[in-house]
This record gives C-alpha cells, sequence and structure tokens, in this order.
C-alpha cells in the first residue's frame, strides 16, 4: 500500500548530536515532522521513521504488534548510535513508550528522553474486553487528531484495529515493568486536557523511573497531539535548550552542521 501524503518518513543528516523522534499509535510521522524540521534546522541529526503497519490504511496494522513497532525504532537508534556521538529519543503518546523501553534497554547509549503526552496504559473497562472482543470486532473509532488548534488536523487512522489495541496494551504492560530500569534525564511534557492518554500516565512514569534529572512541564493550551498544538513551539524550544544543556556544543554549531 502506497504512504498517505505527509505520513512519509523523515532523515536528516546533521552534526555528531543525533535525535530519534518516535510517533504515536495509529499516527504518522506527520505528527512529529515539524518538530523534527526544527532541530534539523538547527543542525542536528534526525530521524523519524514510519512505524510498521502506520501511514497506509488501519488493515495493514492489524498483522503488526508491538514487537514490530519497537523493533523499527531500534533499528534507526543503532544507526543513530553508529553516526553519532550522542543521541537523545523524543515521543509522542505510545511513541514515549518506545522511547522509554529503549531507554532501558540501551541505557548510557542515550543521552536524555523527552516525551510528550506518553502513554502507560489502555484505560476503561474496554481494555479488559480487548483479549475476547479483538475476534468478534476488527475495529473501533480512531483517536487520531486531538488538537485544540483550529485547522491544524493529524494524519491517523479513522479506525482504530483492535488485534494491534490488545497488543499495545501488552507493550504498556511491558514498558510499565521496565521503568525503574530508565536513568536518563528526563523532560515530560503533558496536557491537562489529553482525550487520548489522561494526566494518569505521565504521573505513573514520573513516579516509576530512577532518572535524577527530571523535568515536567504542562502544556495547558494542547490536547494530546501537543506537537501540532498552540504549545508546539514550547515544545520545540524547551526539547533543544534540554539537548544544548546535556551536550553544549550542539548551541555552538548551530545551523553551520545542518544540510
Amino acid at each position: 500500500m502506497p504512504v498517505l501524503p505527509g505520513a512519509e518518513p523523515y532523515r536528516h543528516e546533521g552534526g555528531e548530536v543525533g535525535v530519534l523522534l518516535c510517533h504515536g499509535f495509529t499516527g504518522s510521522p506527520q505528527s512529529l515532522r515539524p518538530w523534527a524540521e526544527y532541530l534539523a534546522e538547527r543542525g542536528l541529526t534526525v530521524s523519524l521513521p514510519l512505524l510498521p503497519g502506520h501511514g497506509t490504511r488501519w488493515q495493514d496494522m492489524q498483522v503488526t504488534g508491538w514487537q514490530d513497532w519497537y523493533a523499527e525504532v531500534e533499528r534507526e537508534l543503532r544507526t543513530l548510535l553508529d553516526r553519532c556521538e550522542r543521541v537523545f529519543v523524543f515521543g509522542l503518546s505510545m511513541g514515549g513508550a518506545l522511547a522509554l523501553r529503549l531507554a532501558a534497554k540501551h541505557g548510557d547509549a542515550i543521552s536524555g528522553l523527552v516525551l510528550v503526552n506518553p502513554g502507560n496504559k489502555v484505560h476503561g473497562l474496554a481494555a479488559h474486553a480487548l483479549p475476547v472482543v479483538r475476534h468478534l470486532v476488527p475495529s473501533t473509532k480512531g483517536i487520531a487528531s486531538d488538537i485544540a488548534k483550529p485547522g491544524s488536523e493529524e494524519i491517523g487512522y479513522d479506525r482504530v484495529p483492535l488485534h494491534a489495541a490488545h497488543s499495545l496494551r501488552r507493550f504498556f504492560q511491558v514498558v510499565d515493568g521496565e521503568l525503574p530500569q530508565v536513568t536518563q534525564p528526563l523532560v515530560v511534557l503533558h496536557s491537562p486536557r489529553d482525550h487520548v492518554v489522561p494526566p494518569a500516565d505521565s504521573a505513573r512514569i514520573l513516579s516509576r523511573v530512577s532518572s535524577t534529572d527530571v523535568e515536567e512541564i504542562l502544556l495547558e493550551q494542547s490536547y494530546h497531539v501537543a506537537t501540532l498544538d498552540h504549545d508546539a513551539d514550547r515544545i520545540f524550544e524547551e526539547s533543544y535548550a534540554f539537548i544544548g544543556r546535556l551536550a553544549p556544543s550542539v548551541g555552538k554549531e548551530g545551523t553551520a552542521t545542518g544540510g
């Protein structure tokens, strides 16, 4: 299946500091593309992959699971680690959970994490019904485009494939158990008014990681897809400042190393 226009992966060859960006469940790189381009313009090496089963049609996602999504971001991480002196991992929603698992597994190889409305649990009674219901009903109403800003749209599926949702639930359980292994500097930005992932997920993550360098930022003007919302510029600026603090050469390189 052809990739939806705008949902393509994005890569930029820049300097010695790299950033891997992980998009969310049923979403696409489009939700993080402005963030990726902001970092690329400042001379960073950037990788924003398209997760398997995403960016085409929801039926393609039915045959994928968390192991496929995680394998894709881990491949991209290894490529960046070969190419760069320092690598940071950023993620939105499920992408935040992917980032956390990479951090738990790869330790000091990752210099820091920035998470936007990270997911930690599939909530509600429906979550407990997923193991059975997914065999009876193929999909349910989509979760894409939870954005406060008028005219801003996310490229994502209008249906949630339930086999994939079941896999997501299991993935969140795996990552939750690994959170104490996360020790890297961490910034969590989350929206009090998020109709997809409740603030409880960010609170749970912050309470279970072992990181000591931690910052929590509230995105008061945005809904779930905050990277395309009113607080987008703040996310971009805060994340770049975070990199600059941990990798001071970044600010000095500026755009000179950009391609």
